[in-house]
């Protein structure tokens, strides 16, 4: 399994907004495992924090744009994509400022600073959604749509028309996400002079310059037009290009726009909050289509999860069977509560109940219609959290597990006489000084029945 990555080092940029026109000074901090990407906002009271999360999508006019509990960050995709572009899985952003500074327009800056800072592998698995078949969004109104399909690896294809002389139709395509910072990472920005000409009325591109966006020419430029475009951008003499290229940028590929195009689809699709193991190809992207696409394929993702059922060989030896569990574990029947374990690493256990009608409980919880209690499963899973941070310690016979914190607990199926419970525990933050941070969850019937947070910490018998 591939590792997670980090940044060994923090590091910090500042720049404008391309926006908003204020200063802002980006910080680069390490995250740990399963943080993912999250802003905070260093500037405002709390410091919140915003996940880089589809949900929080909120406007993709000129830009994508993430809101939660009123905390906003804007413009945030190109430096997404150059995390996603150096195969990080986990950083904090700390912003002193909504908007993310826009450099040169590319993520050519962000790429050198994530190298800069080092690049570290972590213990734990990275988590990839493996696409299995094509999952599409289509945009009606602007006809452009985006879609996935099976491959061996993270790819991107992007197809764009603008309809425009200068410009015309483009095709861009990443074959690997190791060609990032070499073929799309330099890619900047760019924007039409007819619509520069609306978003300088409307107040907008306060940090726009010559040097961090591409400017085509697609209509003659009027006096009045020159002579606002100078004011705006600070120069004296501005020229279009034969190329059709505003003043002297030099473009860095033929289709630059379209490479670029690629690079906000890698950053809108890392909304998604897990690596895509397949092909994305995108006819006409826009921040509209790519972060509606990753609202979609998230909600996919989840119910997938939630609803995915871990198989394992019942037939097979267990690992542990009831008298090596009673060994370790300090509970005798009628209150021990798992049977077997079939499976354990230093970050998971599974373990196995066979749910039977003689169990005591039975005889009181519902003796007509019986069911298992939902608190005796929670305690079912935390005995087998405890088999996992009892093994960390060479006599575990000389411990007991106490609880500390339970959490998000939800039962979504009965149990019933009969059924034989799976349950399965993986660590949210690594064991230390005996505190134990689990994600449990209990099967049966191939169903998630319930699934909890469960915190608990072992100590020496007295």
């Amino acid at each position: 399994m591939v590792k997670q990555k980090t940044i060994k080092n923090e590091i910090s940029l500042t720049g404008v907004g391309l926006h908003t026109g204020k200063e802002v000074t980006m910080t680069f901090k390490p995250a740990p495992i399963n943080n993912g990407f999250t802003f905070v906002r260093v500037d405002l009271q709390g410091q919140p924090v915003i996940e880089a999360d589809a949900n929080y999508v909120v406007n993709t006019q000129r830009g994508t744009n993430l809101e939660k509990l009123g905390v906003k960050i804007q413009t945030p995709e190109h430096v997404l994509a150059a995390v996603v572009g150096c195969d990080l899985d986990n950083i904090i952003i700390e912003l002193d400022a909504s908007e993310l500074p826009i450099m040169d327009g590319s993520s050519k800056y962000f790429v050198e600073a994530i190298e800069k800072a080092g690049i570290e592998e972590q213990d734990a698995s990275r988590n990839v959604y493996v696409v299995k078949e094509v999952i599409s969004f289509t945009d009606e109104a602007t006809g452009s749509e985006i879609l996935v399909m099976p491959s061996d690896e993270y790819q991107v294809t992007t197809m764009v028309d603008f309809g425009t002389k200068v410009l015309g139709t483009q095709n861009a395509t990443l074959k690997s996400i190791a060609d990032f910072k070499e073929e799309i990472a330099s890619s900047r920005t760019f924007s039409f002079l007819h619509e520069l000409e609306s978003l300088l009325e409307n107040g907008l591109i306060k940090g726009g310059d010559l040097n961090n966006a591409i400017v085509y020419v697609d209509k003659e430029i009027s006096e009045s037009t020159m002579v606002n475009l100078k004011k705006a951008f600070g120069k004296e003499e501005i020229s279009v290009k034969p190329n059709g290229v505003l003043d002297n940028l030099t473009l860095h590929y033929p289709n630059e726009a379209a490479r670029h195009k690629l690079l906000d689809v890698i950053g809108d699709l890392s909304l998604i909050g897990v690596r895509i193991q397949g092909k994305i190809i995108a006819n006409k992207p826009g921040h509209f289509v790519n972060t509606q696409f990753a609202k979609k394929l998230a909600k996919i993702i989840k119910i997938e999860q939630r609803n995915h059922v871990p198989v394992y060989d019942l037939n097979q030896e267990p690992l542990m069977d009831i008298h090596k569990i009673m060994s370790m574990l300090p509970h005798r029947p009628p209150f021990l509560l798992i049977d077997r374990i079939i499976e354990m690493s230093d970050r998971h256990v599974v373990g196995l109940k066979n749910v039977t009608m003689n169990e005591n409980f039975f005889v009181g919880h519902f003796p007509e219609a019986p069911v298992m209690p939902g608190v005796l499963i929670v305690e079912a899973m935390a005995q087998t959290g405890g088999i996992l941070v009892l093994s960390t310690v060479p006599d575990p016979e000389n411990y007991l597990t106490y609880f500390m914190k339970i959490d998000n607990v939800k039962f979504k199926h009965k149990v019933l006489p009969g059924d034989t419970l799976i349950f399965k525990c993986e660590l949210i933050s690594p064991i230390r000084r005996g505190i134990c941070h689990m994600q449990a969850n209990a099967y049966a019937n191939g169903k998630l029945v319930t699934e909890a947070e469960l915190m608990a910490q072992i100590a020496r018998k007295q």
